[in-house]
């Protein structure tokens, strides 16, 4: 399930460790054009995003069963012990004075559960797969924080498929919408309010990593040429 899905759940339950870092990066104020989605159905299924739905992707295709992965996972930690557990090849080494840890992972068949714990453990998972009706390919470098939204890369992921997955692409990213041969889905994140932790800790950037953030999402999705907006306040 995919961490704006989670989101318009309103559950509490959702709202996992999945969701909250995708707002770490906001501050007070009103961000246009993120979490960018479009979808195109014809004898396949092709669907594009941005960066924020690189994790969803990679969960997505996991269900697909084996599939041939390379790419970069960013980790907060160190997780060679994951991936020498689970027999994925790969090297980490530290990146950004130590802020996330860069892990290399070779050209290789992996099951989907072997996919699954490699993103499970990650911050970010930046990989290409090719599988029998699966293609996907994910930029290998996160954007920087604060591009302004008329920059945001809305092909950051792509992601090609058999038209027998359009069941498991519908329920997971269109969840909300009519069937239709085009969707484009935007989103605009309006920060209201920062939630600051009860804590000891002393680190302010750590602070600030774990302080929620609290305000609305606007969900505006043209579907074959007609507009559906959605709007839903949050805290995450």
């Amino acid at each position: 399930m995919n961490f704006i899905k989670k989101i318009f759940l309103s559950s509490n339950e959702s709202k996992d460790e999945s969701v909250h870092r995708q707002f770490i990066r906001f501050g007070k104020g009103e961000y246009g054009g993120r979490a960018l989605l479009s979808f195109w159905k014809t004898k396949n299924i092709k669907i594009k995003s941005s960066f924020e739905f690189a994790n969803d992707f990679v969960k997505l295709c996991s269900n697909f069963g084996g599939l041939n992965v390379s790419g970069t996972v960013l980790s907060k930690k160190d997780i060679s012990n994951v991936m020498s557990m689970n027999r994925i090849k790969g090297n980490s080494e530290t990146k950004r004075g130590g802020v996330y840890y860069q892990n290399n992972i070779a050209s290789q068949e992996l099951s989907g559960e072997q996919i699954k714990k490699l993103e499970e453990a990650s911050y970010f998972t930046l990989l290409n797969m090719d599988g029998p009706g699966v293609k996907l390919r994910i930029k290998p470098k996160l954007p920087k924080p604060g591009k302004s939204e008329n920059k945001v890369d809305d092909k950051f992921c792509q992601l090609e498929l058999d038209e027998k997955y359009h069941r498991a692409v519908k329920e997971d990213f269109f969840w909300d919408l009519p069937d239709c041969k085009k969707a484009i889905v935007e989103h605009k994140f309006i920060i209201s309010e920062i939630v600051m932790p009860k804590t000891n800790e002393k680190d302010f950037a750590k602070i600030r990593e774990m302080a929620k953030r609290k305000g609305k999402i606007i969900r505006v999705a043209n579907v074959d040429g007609k507009e559906i907006i959605t709007e839903l306040s949050f805290e995450a």
